[in-house]
């Protein structure tokens, strides 16, 4: 498991959040449980670094977030930013759907993480030089 020297306190709210969650999380995780989509295992409300992600897939080192109203307020809008810049340095990509997606475009939402997921494989797959694409 990668939590990055995720420190005990946030373990502990983690495990208060997974039995929170909100109703487009409880749908999301519904498809991404039991390794659904893709075969990939997901695990929820995961500690990495200081921060707690929706969804994590150590796998393909991806967050997925589901955002309420309170991410666009410009102070939270702007922690997203830095917490996703901060995940990206440690090699961790992030995507983000808002609740209503997730509640309304919910097969859209599943095929922008397959689709996310593949251009992540395509970019660390190797040229046929040996070397890594993008490197």
């Amino acid at each position: 498991m990668l939590h990055l020297n995720a420190d005990g306190g946030i373990f502990e709210k983690a495990r208060v959040l997974r039995s929170g969650m909100t109703e487009a999380e409880k749908i999301l995780w519904n498809e991404l449980k039991d390794r659904k989509l893709k075969g990939l295992k997901f695990r929820r409300q995961h500690p990495v670094l200081r921060y707690i992600g929706d969804f994590y897939c150590h796998e393909k080192r991806l967050i997925i977030e589901v955002d309420g109203g309170i991410h666009d307020q410009e102070r939270t809008s702007e922690q997203d930013l830095n917490r996703t810049a901060e995940l990206n340095r440690f090699g961790i990509s992030v995507i983000r759907f808002r609740n209503e997606q997730v509640f309304n475009q919910l097969d859209q939402v599943l095929c922008e993480i397959v689709k996310h997921i593949e251009s992540m494989a395509s970019r660390n797959s190797p040229s046929p030089s040996g070397e890594g694409v993008g490197g």
